[in-house]
């Protein structure tokens, strides 16, 4: 009888997820990035498992520090697209999935994954 009485609710449970759009997708891994922060130190910034498709201006790097990142990592399984400026303008640079990466010369303030 308990049978009866769960099968409907796991039925209404599944036809809801189904109804329910998914949430953006996210590049599984991390992004890293080594700036110089606004006091003068030497720190190295993150993004884990950061969202496709969206340009994501990169923490401690954007318009409050006149210095900009450099030496970018992708360690995600999807290429990111770094930009010269933020909001993702400005010359741009692709780093494929898992090993792309470059050195201190090329300078960054935000990514997009695709």
């Amino acid at each position: 009888m308990r049978f009866r009485s769960t099968l409907p609710a796991v039925l209404g449970a599944a036809l809801l997820l189904a109804a329910v759009p998914s949430s953006a997708s996210a590049a599984e891994g991390q992004f890293r990035y080594d700036y110089v922060t606004v006091e003068g130190y030497e720190a190295t910034g993150f993004l884990n498992s950061p969202p496709s498709g969206e340009c994501v201006n990169l923490p401690g790097v954007g318009l409050e520090n006149p210095e900009p990142g450099h030496s970018p990592k992708n360690r995600t399984d999807a290429w990111a697209e770094v930009f010269t400026d933020v909001d993702c303008e400005g010359a741009s640079f692709p780093l494929r999935p898992h090993t792309g990466g470059a050195s201190e010369r090329l300078k960054v303030r935000s990514v997009v994954f695709h």
